[in-house]
């Protein structure tokens, strides 16, 4: 009992030194980046195995949770870069602030998320700028709409409650479930086909 005590013991602190480094100044931006690509992932290989389940798809694909995962990689450094400027140029967490914050977010982040999502995963097909274009115009406003439904009341959390470090962190708690509908709004026309 004392040894399994002894390696509880050391995990956590050893977890604690992790967490504390991967949150310092220096090292913020590649671990937003890390989190973001692993939830864009992980939100992918849950749509594809319900998929699956459902006989939607016969086989996984790899190759497009890898884009996926290339969509979170943009999302970590524009949501890092975004929310370190929004707590410049708007400083405070009263009402007021987290309101102005979170219009700017809707209104200004939440587009340029959506269309470097399209064009991420764009870069990757046959025809990217037909590609990009056509996605665009057939799935923005459906992913534009949704992000007016959950963002909003998470924003008001992180911007009220959340020191910037842990924004992207906590943006990508709530991004699972977006991530899932994100995958399955943009492999849809795929499915039909």
């Amino acid at each position: 009992m004392k040894l399994v005590r002894q390696l509880l013991s050391k995990a956590y602190k050893t977890y604690k030194t992790t967490v504390n480094v991967a949150f310092q100044r220096k090292y913020l931006l590649y671990t937003n980046v890390f989190l973001s690509v692993g939830i864009s992932s992980l939100g992918d290989t849950i749509q594809q195995s319900y998929e699956l389940s459902i006989k939607d798809i016969n086989t996984f694909d790899y190759e497009r949770t890898a884009h996926m995962a290339f969509s979170g990689f943009t999302a970590g450094i524009i949501c890092h870069n975004w929310y370190n400027f929004l707590d410049k140029i708007i400083v405070g967490k009263t009402i007021d602030m987290v309101l102005k914050k979170l219009i700017l977010d809707q209104c200004i982040c939440s587009p340029i998320i959506i269309l470097s999502f399209f064009a991420t995963v764009a870069i990757f097909e046959e025809k990217p700028l037909e590609s990009f274009d056509e996605e665009v115009r057939d799935k923005f406003w459906t992913l534009y709409k949704a992000e007016w439904v959950v963002w909003p009341p998470a924003q008001i959390i992180n911007f009220y409650f959340l020191p910037t470090k842990y924004r992207v962190l906590y943006d990508n708690t709530i991004s699972l479930g977006y991530d899932i509908y994100t995958s399955q709004v943009k492999h849809r026309k795929q499915k039909k086909e």
